[in-house]
C-alpha cells in the first residue's frame, strides 16, 4: 500500500537533487560576448551561417547566439577562452588574407594552421592579397606614404611611372575599409587623352574613360576577391569614376585617390580637393613629367604642390627613380628622358 507513496517521495528526492545539481552547474557557468567589428561579420559567420555553425560543431559545450558585430557565449570559462582564441586567428587570418574559405577555417579549428598575429605582422606589410601574397611598401617612400597617411588627411605622391605610388595608395585605401576606417573607396582621374581621341570611343564619358582607369581595376583585382569586388562595385562601396563626376558631391567617411593628377587644370585640382568632408583620407598621385594637358595649361597638380606645401594636415612625398620596382630597364629609361630634357633645356 504504501510502495507507490515511498517511491514518489524517492523519485522526488532525487528530482530536488537533480534540480539543484543543475542549479550549480549553470551557476559555476560564464557568459561574454565577444565584438567582431574589425571585420565584417558575414566573412564569419559565411553564407546561410555555414562558417557558424562549422564553429559551433567544433563547441558543443557552448551556447553560442551570433547577432551582428556580437557573439555572446555561454558555457565553461575553460571552453570560452579556447573559443576566444580560435576566433580571434580566424579574425587574424581575415585581416592578413582578406578571404577565408570553409577548408581554411576548418584547418585554424583543428590547430593544422598557425596564424601570425596582427601585431607581429612585418610594419612594412599593408594587407594580404587575393592569393595571400602580402602586399607591402617595398621602398623608403613607399614606407613614408604609410606612416604619411596616419597622421595626415591629404597625401600627394608624386614621382616617375614605376614607382608604386597609385598601386601602394590603392592598397592603403582597400586596407582602410578593411579596417572600417572608411565607409567607402573613390577612385578618380581627369578625362584628358594621353595622345588619343576619346571622343571617337562609344559610350558615355565614364565607359571612354575606363580603359584609363585599368590600372586601378588591376590593383583592386590583387587585392579584393572577385565577387566581394563585383559587389562593391555594384553597391558603390568603391566607386571609380571621371573627375568631372566629383563636382557637388562631399566626399564624407571615404578614402579618395585622384590618380594622373598631373593632367589637373587649376579649377579641377581646387574642385577635388574641396570636395572632402569629415573623416576623409585623400591621396594624390601623380607625375610632373607626363603631363598632357595644352602647352599654355597649367598643371593643377604643380600648381598645388607650390600652394599647399606649407599647410598642416597636407603631405607631399616626392618618389624617385630608386623606387622603381618594374623592370630594371625603367630606372634607365627614366634616367635618359631625364637627361634628354635638361639637355634640351639648356
Amino acid at each position: 500500500m504504501n510502495r507507490p507513496f515511498c517511491c514518489y517521495f524517492v523519485k522526488q528526492k532525487y528530482l530536488k537533487q537533480a534540480q539543484a545539481i543543475t542549479l550549480r552547474t549553470l551557476s559555476n557557468l560564464t557568459e561574454k560576448i565577444l565584438s567582431i567589428d574589425s571585420v565584417d561579420p558575414l566573412e564569419i559567420y559565411g553564407a546561410n551561417n555555414k562558417y557558424l555553425n562549422l564553429i559551433k560543431a567544433y563547441f558543443p559545450e557552448l551556447k553560442i547566439i551570433a547577432r551582428g558585430g556580437q557573439i555572446k557565449v555561454n558555457g565553461e570559462e575553460s571552453q570560452i577562452l579556447k573559443f576566444e582564441e580560435k576566433v580571434e586567428e580566424i579574425i587574424n587570418y581575415l585581416h592578413r588574407y582578406n578571404s577565408l574559405s570553409i577548408n581554411q577555417m576548418d584547418r585554424i579549428l583543428k590547430d593544422e594552421m598557425v596564424v601570425e598575429s596582427k601585431d607581429n605582422a612585418n610594419s612594412d606589410t599593408i594587407l594580404y592579397g587575393t592569393n595571400g601574397q602580402a602586399i607591402k611598401a617595398r621602398t623608403l617612400n613607399q614606407r613614408r606614404m604609410l606612416k604619411s597617411i596616419e597622421q595626415n588627411d591629404v597625401l600627394f605622391a608624386v614621382g616617375p611611372a614605376g614607382t608604386g605610388k597609385t598601386y601602394t595608395a590603392v592598397a592603403l585605401a582597400v586596407r582602410a575599409l578593411k579596417n572600417k576606417e572608411v565607409k567607402r573607396i573613390i577612385l578618380t582621374r581627369p578625362a584628358v587623352e594621353a595622345g588619343e581621341n576619346l571622343g571617337f570611343l562609344p559610350g558615355d564619358l565614364k565607359e571612354k574613360l575606363d580603359p584609363y582607369l585599368q590600372p586601378l581595376y588591376d590593383a583592386l583585382r590583387e587585392m579584393i576577391p572577385p565577387e566581394k569586388l563585383a559587389f562593391y562595385l555594384e553597391s558603390g562601396v568603391i566607386q571609380i569614376a571621371p573627375l568631372a563626376f566629383m563636382r557637388g558631391r562631399t566626399l564624407d567617411r571615404a578614402f579618395v585617390i585622384l590618380d594622373e593628377a598631373q593632367n589637373t587644370t587649376h579649377a579641377q585640382m581646387k574642385m577635388f580637393l574641396t570636395r572632402m568632408g569629415a573623416s576623409a583620407k585623400f591621396v594624390v598621385t601623380g607625375d610632373a613629367s607626363q603631363i598632357d594637358l595644352p602647352r599654355k595649361q597649367v598643371s593643377g597638380l604643380k600648381e598645388a604642390l607650390r600652394i599647399l606645401k606649407n599647410i598642416e594636415g597636407i603631405d607631399i612625398i616626392f618618389l624617385e627613380e630608386n623606387d622603381v620596382i618594374r623592370h630594371q630597364l625603367v630606372k634607365n629609361i627614366i634616367r635618359a628622358y631625364d637627361k634628354n630634357e635638361s639637355t634640351d633645356k639648356n
